[in-house]
């Protein structure tokens, strides 16, 4: 029945250069009902949300709500027809406080003051009666990415919207966060509303959602009831072949030591203490150590003070025998070490280069590259042309196309094949698979495996329990800038973990023995 239907997406095309990024899809969404977009990165699912809430027009197709033709030209037409979205990359004003972030835009206004008490009492009670927490006065700069995204939300709550976009929303939390998410969305539905969840974790779709459209490639692939599918049948639908869900792996053959940190100390750029404070650890050839643990217990410092990214004020960094603890980031690069960053658009690329400037970027000064001050431009070309094909990097137009334009997991593919085709000794991989497909994370996950059966050290830093029990050798557990655990995967699990990751392992102690 058409009136089942809030919100109807009739035959939507959209281009862009060199690519259709919606090829006549068509997608339904009932009422009351949690409807999740499963796709490969690439796939389409951005750009058909974003032709809903209007930052996108359409070249072919029709929105419908509740029946009747409608325009969306822009997001305030959206906000009018009661539709809102929470975008994969925050849209915060990061020095503005969480209340002005919320009311930005709709502001109520008296003799041209801001009606802040009416604001805050609303703003308040919404956070109250979703569970959704938050200090009004805080500086959006200074709260977690997890409290980030409850500002997302309650912006969409207080402007009444009934039809919730979520874009990605899992890709930045915690577990713990995740759970509190689901519950959230839950919630939702309980009330009415209707929630667009685009995401390609499986299993956050088996556990909330009523019904999945699936894209492929830009095309509609159909829509499945949850109930009577399997996370085998999504993912093959996802990606046109049967996706290994599990990882094999050879038993580690672990060889000399290639990287020795000890004592390591490193300053925190928010508070006064140090967000890693005399951190010690060897990683082997042959094997990949994970380091585990909640986001800002010093993960992220400690990496910046082994790749050379932030100084250290304490202890040293060894790699091969060679002191690297002072040395720039280019000598670290010569001296073996490849490093995949966490933020793939600070760190990782040069967003408005092209793919193979990008590809190059840690290699344009040799001489296969470079003549007499001169970039050979053939040779960069067909270079990356080389890893495009092995590493089966995705693009509108080839090794010409805009990094900023292609899709997140293909530019995080484009980081991979620099950083492995380098031939590193040393591999250090933050949050390798963030916000990818499980074609993808699949990839990856192989990619770090020959590494390691290569012979190669590999530093591994995640927050995806699942990745860590799966990928790991060894897993060292930190918390609050100091490591609290060494763990062999084979003899703990999720719950032990997630326990130390939480500073709760004394707790943990003391159960078990009772």
């Amino acid at each position: 029945m058409a009136d089942d239907y809030v919100i109807e997406m009739l035959h939507i095309t959209k281009e862009f250069p060199g690519i259709k990024a919606n090829d006549d899809i068509t997608l339904q969404l009932k009422r009351g009902e949690i409807h999740a977009l499963l796709g490969e990165n690439g796939a389409g699912k951005s750009t058909l949300m974003s032709v809903l809430f209007g930052l996108y027009q359409a070249e072919q197709g029709v929105i419908k709500k509740d029946g009747k033709e409608v325009q969306v030209k822009d997001p305030n037409d959206a906000n009018r027809l009661k539709i809102g979205m929470v975008h994969q990359h925050f849209k915060l004003v990061e020095c503005f406080t969480v209340l002005d972030n919320i009311i930005l835009g709709v502001e109520d206004t008296k003799n041209g003051f801001l009606q802040y008490d009416a604001a805050r009492k609303k703003v308040m009670e919404l956070s109250e009666r979703y569970g959704l927490r938050v200090d009004p006065d805080a500086y959006v700069s200074d709260i977690s990415v997890g409290m980030q995204q409850r500002v997302e939300i309650l912006k969409m709550l207080y402007r009444d919207n009934e039809i919730l976009i979520f874009d990605e929303p899992t890709a930045v939390l915690t577990p713990q966060e995740i759970d509190e998410l689901m519950e959230i969305m839950r919630g939702f539905k309980k009330e009415g509303k209707s929630i667009l969840f685009i995401t390609h974790k499986l299993a956050e779709i088996m556990a909330v959602a009523d019904r999945c459209t699936v894209l492929r490639k830009g095309k509609c692939m159909g829509t499945v009831e949850i109930a009577g599918t399997t996370k085998e049948q999504l993912s093959k639908l996802m990606v046109g072949r049967d996706v290994q869900l599990t990882i094999d792996k050879k038993p580690c053959k672990s060889g000399e030591a290639i990287l020795q940190v000890r004592d390591l100390v490193v300053p925190s750029k928010v508070h006064n203490n140090n967000a890693v404070r005399g951190v010690s650890f060897d990683v082997k050839a042959g094997e990949i150590l994970c380091i585990a643990g909640i986001e800002g217990n010093g993960q992220t410092e400690l990496v910046y003070g082994i790749t050379g990214l932030e100084k250290v004020t304490g202890g040293s960094v060894t790699l091969k025998g060679q002191d690297i603890t002072a040395a720039g980031i280019r000598q670290r690069s010569k001296a073996g070490m490849s490093h995949i960053p966490e933020d793939r658009h600070k760190h990782g690329l040069v967003l408005d280069y092209s793919l193979e400037e990008n590809l190059v970027l840690q290699r344009y000064w040799e001489p296969q590259f470079e003549n007499h001050g001169v970039i050979k431009k053939d040779a960069v070309r067909s270079y990356a042309e080389e890893l495009i094909q092995r590493f089966d990097i995705r693009s509108g137009q080839g090794a010409i196309t805009k990094a900023r334009s292609m899709s997140g997991g293909n530019q995080q593919k484009a980081i991979i094949a620099r950083e492995i085709d380098k031939q590193p000794e040393l591999l250090v991989a933050v949050q390798p698979t963030r916000g990818l497909d499980v074609g993808a994370i699949e990839y990856i996950h192989k990619q770090l495996i020959a590494e390691r059966d290569a012979g190669k050290a590999v530093l591994l830093v995640s927050l995806e329990l699942d990745e860590v029990m799966d990928l790991s050798d060894r897993i060292l557990v930190m918390y609050e800038g100091e490591i609290v655990g060494e763990f062999d995967p084979k003899q703990t699990d999720v719950q032990e973990l997630g326990l130390y990751m939480a500073g709760a392992k004394n707790d943990y102690k003391k159960a078990k023995e009772a």
